[in-house]
């Protein structure tokens, strides 16, 4: 199906912050499949044996969003940024639940191997990944949020700084810095 029309979702989501109950139906159908895509590429990270899957990480995410109150959304892009943090949420959540099982032994993991992130292949806990993004939100919130919606979120540098409000060259800048900062402090929690 590929992209849904940008103009058709920004509608949909001002409809949505309208209250329109009908276009809040109309969401999800609408971008299913992109979202789909985007929970796809984080749960094929994960390590192998996992219970988690695409269709279930969405629809998890989906469901706590429509959960609570949705906030002023402006755009597509916007909407996305929200259900990667939710994912993010989820996975974490998932991974909590899976660790209480066994001593740390089920623990949900997940591969950094987005191009720009690749420290090494192995997989990393995610609950270590969100203990680290929790580090770096205490030390710098923006460079964090960048993380987010670039890893969690699959967006581009142009679509991370337009949902930011900063230059794209900004969140490059930031890119690569945290990956820098989340490489050591990855790899010192492998070690320790």
């Amino acid at each position: 199906m590929g992209m849904p029309d940008l103009a058709r979702t920004t509608e949909i989501l001002l409809r949505v912050r309208r209250g329109e109950a009908a276009a809040a139906d109309e969401l999800l159908p609408h971008i299913y499949d992109e979202l789909r895509t985007l929970a796809r590429s984080l749960v094929c990270r994960e390590r192998s044996g996992h219970t988690l899957d695409a269709t279930a990480l969405l629809h998890e995410a989906y469901l706590r969003l429509a959960a609570g109150s949705l906030p002023d959304l402006e755009d597509r892009r916007h909407f996305v940024a929200l259900v990667a943090r939710c994912m993010r949420q989820v996975l974490v959540d998932h991974a909590r639940g899976r660790g209480t099982q066994k001593r740390g032994g089920d623990r949900l993991r997940v591969t950094l191997h987005d191009a720009a992130l690749t420290a090494s292949r192995d997989a990393i806990d995610v609950m270590v990944l969100d203990d680290a993004l929790s580090r770096l939100a205490a030390m710098d919130e923006r460079k964090c949020r960048v993380v987010e919606l670039r890893f969690f979120g699959g967006l581009t540098f142009a679509e991370t700084a337009d949902v930011l409000g900063i230059a794209p060259k900004t969140v490059e800048a930031d890119w690569y810095a945290a990956r820098a900062w989340l490489r050591r402090e990855l790899a010192a929690e492998t070690r320790g």
